[in-house]
C-alpha cells in the first residue's frame, strides 16, 4: 500500500509544471510520447482527407514563416532559465501543411503538426499576419494545452492516477480521448481549447513571433480584421476564443513585454 501511495505522488508531483514565460501551474497526466504518436497519426489521416497545396507563393510563406518561428523558439529555449525547457520541443517533428479550404481556421498539434487553411489568407494579408497566427497556434503546443485537455478527460473518465497509464493500458480509451479533448469531427476541423488558452496562447504568439524577427504589434490590425469578420459571421477560428474587445485590450497589455524579445531579435 505504501509503494502504491509513493507512486500516486511521485506522479503528481512529476505532473506539475509550469508555463515558459507566463509561468502558470499547469498539471499533465499524459505522455507527451504518446501523445505526439497519435497527434502523428491524426495528422496523417487529415492530410489524406483533405487536398495539400504545395508549391504557390502562400505554402511556401507558411512553411518559411513556420520554420522561423519553430527555430526561433529552439534557439530561446536553450538559454532561457538556464535551459529547463530546453527539451519541451527538441522531439517535436514540424510540419507546415496549407489545406485548401475556405473556412477561416489553422492549427497545430501536439508535436508541432500544423495545419493553414486558404480561407485565413484573406486575414492574415501578409507575412507579419501570418506570423501572428503562426506564433499564437505553436503557442498551443509548446504550452502543453491538449495535454492539459487530455488530463481534464482522463480525469473524468477516472483514468491517468499514475503518468500516463491510460495511455499504456487502454489505447482505445485514450484515442476516444484525445478525440474529445481535441474536438475531433470528422476530418479534424477544429481543435478546441479553453479561454484561458486561447489568452495565453495570444501571449506567448507574441513572444515567439516577437524572437522570430516579426513586429508583435501586428497582433492588433489583425485581430481587429478578425473581429470584423466575427461580427457577420464568427469563424471556427474564433468558436472557443475570449471576446474581441477583451482580446484586444490584452493585446496592447501584453505588447511591451513582447517588444522587448523584438528588441533583441533585431
Amino acid at each position: 500500500m505504501k509503494t502504491i501511495y509513493t507512486i500516486l505522488f511521485a506522479s503528481i508531483i512529476l505532473s506539475c509544471n509550469k508555463v515558459p514565460i507566463t509561468g502558470r501551474k499547469q498539471t499533465t497526466w499524459a505522455s507527451e510520447a504518446e501523445l505526439m504518436k497519435m497527434s502523428d497519426i491524426e495528422y496523417r489521416k487529415f492530410l489524406s482527407l483533405n487536398k495539400v497545396v504545395n508549391n504557390t507563393p502562400q505554402s511556401e510563406l507558411v512553411k518559411k514563416v513556420g520554420v522561423n518561428i519553430s527555430t526561433s523558439i529552439k534557439e530561446f529555449f536553450k538559454t532561457y532559465q538556464n535551459g529547463k525547457y530546453n527539451q519541451l520541443i527538441s522531439t517535436f517533428n514540424w510540419e507546415f501543411n496549407t489545406i485548401e479550404d475556405n473556412n477561416v481556421n489553422a492549427w497545430c498539434m501536439p508535436g508541432g503538426k500544423v495545419a493553414f487553411y486558404t480561407g485565413i489568407f484573406p486575414i492574415t494579408k501578409d507575412e507579419q499576419g501570418l506570423a501572428v497566427v503562426m506564433g499564437h497556434e505553436i503557442a498551443h503546443a509548446v504550452a502543453k494545452h491538449g495535454n492539459e485537455r487530455m488530463t481534464l478527460q482522463m480525469k473524468a473518465q477516472g483514468l491517468g492516477t499514475v503518468v500516463g497509464v491510460a495511455v499504456s493500458g487502454s489505447p482505445q480509451a485514450t484515442q476516444d480521448i484525445f478525440s474529445i479533448a481535441f474536438g475531433i469531427s470528422g476530418n479534424l476541423a477544429l481543435l478546441k481549447y479553453s479561454r484561458n488558452h486561447e489568452s495565453e496562447a495570444d501571449k506567448l504568439g507574441l513572444v515567439f513571433m516577437a524572437l522570430a524577427g516579426y513586429d508583435p504589434s501586428a497582433a492588433i490590425p489583425f485581430w481587429e480584421r478578425m473581429a470584423a469578420l466575427s461580427s457577420v459571421k464568427p469563424p471556427q477560428f474564433l468558436s472557443t476564443h475570449p471576446s474581441d474587445s477583451q482580446r484586444v485590450k490584452d493585446l496592447q497589455a501584453w505588447l511591451p513585454e513582447a517588444m522587448k524579445y523584438y528588441k533583441k531579435a533585431n
